[in-house]
């Protein structure tokens, strides 16, 4: 292990890392989102969002998320299989919601998103992808750890509670244009944080 390395628990074998994402990898975030809502959103999100994807406008919007992130805070991370992207992760300074206050053990960052391909699931790849988020978010002097998830999906409830995060007690719905979505929030302090 390189002492070096601002990733120092990323990789596990040589055929499974995780980096930040590069602006080349754009394409392939894209096609796992839309891989992973399709499989395994698809009874959850509106027909309409997964009907009207548009691979050419997804994949500019994570390269510019990946080359002009709004602040230094965010970023894009991803998870290699040999040198296939199976998964990605996105992070960044959360949103306080009306009434929030900042929480009382110091700065969060938020997991905005963090999938896996399907079929690329349980080998451990969203495991690195939440372990280097931690790391970085570490780095930047943060305290918690956050992320929203659909009310119905269990599978990554399970996934997170596994990794000892639980509710906080968050609750918002989206307005999607067809059926609302409602998304509860969890939280993890990270290391040598207080409650």
């Amino acid at each position: 292990m390189d002492p070096t390395s601002p990733f120092p628990r990323l990789t596990g074998s040589a055929d499974v890392a995780v980096r930040p994402a590069r602006p080349e990898d754009a394409a392939a975030i894209a096609r796992v989102q839309a891989v992973t809502w399709r499989t395994a959103y698809r009874a959850v999100l509106p027909a309409e969002v997964l009907d009207t994807w548009d691979d050419d406008a997804v994949t500019t919007s994570w390269r510019a998320a990946v080359t002009a992130p709004p602040t230094p805070a965010h970023g894009v991370l991803v998870a290699l299989e040999q040198d296939s992207v199976v998964g990605f992760a996105a992070y960044g300074p959360p949103e306080l919601g009306a009434g929030e206050a900042p929480h009382p053990a110091g700065p969060t960052t938020e997991v905005a998103a963090l999938l896996v391909e399907p079929r690329w699931g349980r080998r451990g790849h969203g495991s690195r992808l939440l372990a280097a988020v931690a790391d970085l978010a570490r780095g930047t002097g943060a305290a918690r750890l956050q992320t929203w998830l659909l009310e119905e999906d269990r599978a990554s409830a399970d996934f997170f509670e596994s990794a000892g995060w639980g509710r906080d007690g968050w609750v918002r719905t989206l307005d999607t244009g067809s059926a609302p979505l409602r998304e509860v929030r969890w939280h993890a302090l990270l290391e040598g944080a207080d409650e």
